[in-house]
């Protein structure tokens, strides 16, 4: 399966945002906010977002943690994405930052306290994701020990794991952060909730992001609580609007979603991969950073906000100089 979302740009090397805002002198709530609404555009600051939601709206937050997901070992590095539910894990192996293409099974890689072993490539991706017999059982404790965030060529430096957690983390995880919710301060959210916002959990566990052009998203572990459940089918039915925080809550809540938009409690595996297609059934809108050309978030983008208006918004924020990446500025989408 390939996907071909329709919005089309090119992203100048200087609008890459290499480090986190703090380090620019920003705080994190007030990075650039890029607010689309049908053909109306407004460029904002990430801590009026409130100036956009009403009292009833439901915000849907991820509470997945991120991982100290990459070892260096040798003569590669390791970037751990998913456990399988028998103790393997979904890897990726990096040569000077690169993704390897050439893995064969039987290939091992020393790291810290053992090898890992690849054993079958996973799914359908071009010879990129394996699965693997890593060094040791448990896997978070030995990432808490030995591993680091994973980090892309467009960051100048290593940051730190709190780098790279959003104030809604509670159940380490994710191999990469799920960073639409990265902007959220505790003050912006107090802020939101005396507004009469409401706020909900969900959980997505994200995988590793470095897809190939026009790769699909790769199945990854959700929770959608029953709590969740019953305040999603509340607010729709009183008028509230669904507003989910990244593509990760979007993928998790539309999993649990009928055809006819009623949400049920539910966990497990998605491989929903939403677009012409299947369209939303939940969501209003969503918040979201900036996202590379052809990757496939840019699909779901599109499928609920439909792609003239992503196209907009993203020329737009190219025009403005908008940040790209996980430390970037932010973008809130309205249906």
């Amino acid at each position: 399966m390939r996907v071909h979302p329709q919005t089309r740009f090119e992203l100048p090397e200087q609008l890459n945002a290499g480090e986190p805002p703090e380090a620019r002198g920003v705080s994190r709530d007030h990075v650039k906010l890029l607010v689309a609404e049908g053909s109306t555009v407004t460029h904002t600051r990430f801590d009026r977002l409130g100036d956009h939601l009403r009292a009833g709206d439901l915000l849907l937050v991820n509470t997945s943690g991120t991982l100290a997901a990459a070892v260096d070992g040798t003569p590669y590095t390791v970037h751990f994405s998913t456990p399988l539910d028998d103790g393997t894990w979904v890897v990726e192996l990096r040569d000077r930052n690169a993704p390897l293409f050439d893995g064969t099974p039987g290939l091992q890689v020393e790291l810290p306290e053992g090898v890992l072993t690849l054993l079958a490539p996973y799914e359908a991706s071009p010879n990129r994701l394996w699965i693997a017999q890593p060094p040791v059982v448990d896997v978070l404790s030995y990432l808490q020990r030995h591993g680091r965030p994973i980090t892309y060529n467009y960051v100048g430096k290593r940051w730190p794991l709190a780098s790279y957690q959003t104030v809604f983390a509670r159940e380490p995880g994710s191999a990469e952060m799920p960073s639409a919710a990265r902007p959220f301060s505790f003050e912006l959210v107090s802020h939101l909730a005396s507004q009469g916002v409401l706020i909900a959990p969900i959980l997505l566990h994200c995988g590793v992001s470095s897809l190939e052009s026009h790769e699909p998203p790769q199945p990854e572990r959700y929770d959608v609580p029953a709590h969740t459940a019953r305040l999603v089918n509340w607010v729709k039915a009183n008028g509230g609007r669904v507003i989910a925080v990244g593509t990760t809550a979007v993928r998790a809540i539309e999993t649990a979603a009928s055809p006819d938009g009623t949400v049920s409690p539910s966990h497990g595996w998605t491989d929903l991969v939403l677009g012409l297609t299947r369209e939303p059934r939940v969501v209003d809108g969503l918040i979201t950073g900036w996202h590379a050309p052809e990757a496939s978030h840019l699909l779901l983008l599109e499928s609920v906000a439909g792609p003239d208006q992503v196209q907009n918004a993203y020329t737009e924020a190219l025009d403005h100089g908008y940040l790209w990446h996980e430390f970037g500025d932010s973008c809130l989408l309205l249906r």
